[in-house]
């Protein structure tokens, strides 16, 4: 009973129990994307997105490669998504420089550049193989 009383002063969302959480959740969810839209980078994938995932229709073979294909440009997203939350949070705990914010935000950013990398690496493969 402890546990009870103490997540509904501190998080309400944690004593919700099916749909009603469900909708709380993608109300968070939504919210989550509309923050992330406020970032350059999330924004310029989004877009890119919007392009590469019908392309990826086009141009994979069977559902494997399209899969494969739209899946390397949502991972992207969801890398920097995660990437901006790390940032947010170690801002919050204060803008002073120190060495194991800069770490974490240095890991972060090259999560971005790996997923980034893999993508392209995917997207030169399924062109080479279509094309050459």
């Amino acid at each position: 009973m402890h546990s009870n009383l103490r997540s509904a002063t501190v998080n309400p969302q944690k004593d919700r129990k099916g749909f009603s959480r469900m909708w709380h959740a993608t109300g968070y969810s939504m919210a989550g994307l509309r923050a992330g839209w406020g970032e350059t980078a999330f924004r310029q994938e989004s877009l890119a997105a919007m392009v590469l995932i019908p392309v990826s229709l086009w141009l994979g073979g069977n559902w494997v490669e399209t899969a494969l294909l739209a899946g390397s440009v949502v991972l992207v997203m969801v890398v920097e998504l995660l990437n901006t939350a790390v940032e947010t949070a170690i801002d919050r705990v204060g803008p002073e420089w120190h060495d194991l914010s800069k770490r974490a935000k240095d890991m972060g950013s090259a999560a971005v550049l790996l997923s980034l990398l893999l993508c392209l690496g995917i997207w030169a493969a399924a062109l080479y193989q279509r094309f050459v």
